[in-house]
């Protein structure tokens, strides 16, 4: 039992060996990967200082010194290499110091203090590497600058050339400006004399600001030679002619009674001018700033005066027009609505006006009144030419549509009277159409000479003859309700037409019944049934049944003989034609 205990101990006792020792080599592999890591990184460090190192900046200074007879160059020699023996002596040794510093404490194995030497190194590097472009770049700047620049003065000669044959070949479009511009074409030149005389000196420095100034120079001409010539002709010939003709179609204008001073012309004048003259003297210093915009705009604002012109003299002859037809009109209804109201209690004694007629008709007196005033009104400012015409159309055309609007309400009340008249005149001339019905229906029911003639045809014909004394006792009547009276005669032209084609239903059935009797005595020796039917029918018709008469006689004719009642039908139709 005890060999047994001692034997899980003796197990227990050997894993935990094993399990520290592989822990202990698990964490040596780490340290030794860590250290290969940070050596690497002091390898690329250690390259990217010796890369420094190796920037040509003493090559490009020893290629100054040929030029050092220069005073501000040899100032800038000195400087150049001053920075770059504090770069080598100091900044790149202080970097070989911090190296070594990093290495002994890799190899120490104090990899915590390693890596803040690292990181420390990297920002120094990084500030090293930036001061030695920097210089390089300033030195260059110098070493490259005749190469450089001596092909871009041959450029810009190039550009010089074209530019200057250019102008030659449209000097006359320049005008006035035209020794401006030769002027700057010498400054030009005069500067590629200042490019050749620094060259000589050795003057290197300055050569980038002469390069510069004359590719401004010759960018400023190009514009020049492009929009000049539309300054010099908008400026010296277009404006003012168009000035001159605005100022003469103005005074023309106004000389002819056209009240223009809203449009203010003679101030706009005086300011274009100035304005133009400011432009042309900014021209002469090749300063065109903005002009040919502004002169845009005012050959924009001087076109647009002449459509304004043109619009007063449109308005005027639509004023003058619309408004001597306005006042005709006016006049017109003025004179109808004084007939009305002079006539109105003769009117209202014939027919029977109500309320909102007469409210109507008030109104439109009130309003006609008003727009005489504010006629008159206008025609005062007319008068004083305080107003431009294209407003005065504006305000005619709000009398138009004022006047339209009472002619329409006037119109309304004359409809409703003249319909009174009409409606009077039309009720006469119905009452004796419905007179004539009547006598139609009782003439042909006359000469029908029917056995009976119904009891009811008898009450029709009386309340139709009623309907028609109604209307006319309507119609005898002052003042006449319209309105009663229309009731009165639609009724009797109701009634009457109603009795006509009572009659003529009466008729037929009575003819038809009478056909079907005489066509079914043929049937009545052969057919009991059909005599008893016809004897009845008989009786019905002399009785004054004949709708009745008719109905038995096709029941009974139908089973001999189907459809019997079309065929009689087109037999009486023949007769009436």
């Amino acid at each position: 039992m005890t060999n047994g205990v001692d034997d899980i101990t003796l197990i227990g006792v050997t894993v935990m060996l094993v399990a520290m020792f592989s822990v202990t080599v698990v964490l040596y592999a780490l340290r030794l990967a860590k250290g290969r890591k940070y050596k690497k990184k002091l390898h690329e460090l250690d390259v990217e200082k010796n890369k420094i190192e190796s920037t040509p900046i003493m090559s490009e200074l020893s290629k100054i010194e040929g030029y050092l007879e220069n005073e501000k160059l040899n100032i800038l020699y000195t400087e150049w290499k001053d920075r770059f023996n504090d770069l080598k002596d100091v900044q790149i040794s202080k970097i070989t110091d911090m190296l070594l510093e990093a290495d002994y404490t890799l190899k120490q194995m104090d990899y915590k203090t390693t890596l803040c030497k690292i990181a420390k190194l990297e920002m120094e590097l990084y500030k090293v590497r930036t001061n030695a472009e920097f210089l390089l770049d300033e030195i260059k700047e110098v070493t490259t600058s005749e190469e450089r620049n001596r092909a871009n003065i041959t450029r810009l000669k190039t550009e010089y050339r074209e530019l200057y044959q250019k102008f030659f070949d449209t000097r006359n479009d320049f005008g006035e400006i035209t020794e401006s511009v030769s002027l700057q074409f010498e400054n030009i030149k005069k500067r590629f004399e200042d490019f050749e005389r620094v060259m000589d000196n050795n003057q290197i420095q300055e050569l980038n600001k002469i390069v510069a100034s004359i590719d401004d120079m010759l960018k400023h001409m190009t514009v020049v030679l492009n929009e000049m010539p539309q300054i010099v002709l908008m400026g010296g010939t277009l404006l003012p002619n168009k000035i001159k003709e605005v100022q003469a179609t103005y005074d023309d204008m106004v000389m002819h009674g056209y009240p223009l001073d809203y449009l203010n012309v003679e101030e706009t004048i005086e300011e274009a001018n100035k304005k133009i003259s400011d432009i042309m003297e900014r021209a002469h210093l090749l300063n065109m700033e903005d002009s040919i915009l502004e002169l845009k705009v005012l050959l924009e604002y001087f076109d647009g005066l002449f459509n304004d012109f043109e619009k007063e003299k449109v308005s005027r002859k639509l004023y003058e027009d619309t408004s001597k037809s306005f006042s005709h009109k006016l006049a017109g209804t003025n004179k109808m609505v004084k007939e009305i109201f002079d006539k109105l209690d003769e009117i209202k004694n014939v027919y029977d006006l109500n309320k909102q007629d007469m409210d109507l008709l008030n109104h439109v007196r009130e309003e006609l009144s008003k727009l005489n005033s504010d006629y008159q009104t206008l025609l005062d400012h007319t008068g004083g030419n305080a107003f431009a015409y294209s407003k005065l159309v504006k305000e005619l055309e709000f009398l138009v549509s004022r006047l339209t609007l009472i002619e329409e309400r006037l119109e309304t009340t004359l409809d409703t009277i003249g319909g009174m008249k009409e409606d009077e005149a039309r009720a006469k001339e119905q009452i004796s159409e419905v007179k004539n019905l009547i006598k139609s229906a009782r003439i042909k029911i006359r000469d029908y000479n029917l056995p009976v003639i119904p009891d009811n045809y008898y009450v029709e014909y009386k309340e139709a003859e009623n309907a028609i004394n109604d209307a006319e006792v309507e119609l005898r009547k002052t003042p006449i309700s319209i309105n009663v009276l229309n009731t009165r005669v639609d009724t009797a032209r109701d009634l009457g037409l109603k009795l006509l084609n009572r009659t003529k239903q009466v008729l037929k059935d009575a003819r038809l019944a009478e056909m079907a009797i005489v066509y079914g005595n043929r049937f009545r020796s052969s057919n009991d049934t059909i005599d008893k039917n016809l004897a009845y029918s008989e009786m019905l018709f002399f009785k004054g049944d004949y709708r009745k008469s008719l109905e038995l006689s096709i029941n009974s004719l139908n089973k001999i003989e189907p459809g019997i009642l079309d065929k009689l039908k087109g037999y009486y139709e023949n007769e009436k034609n």
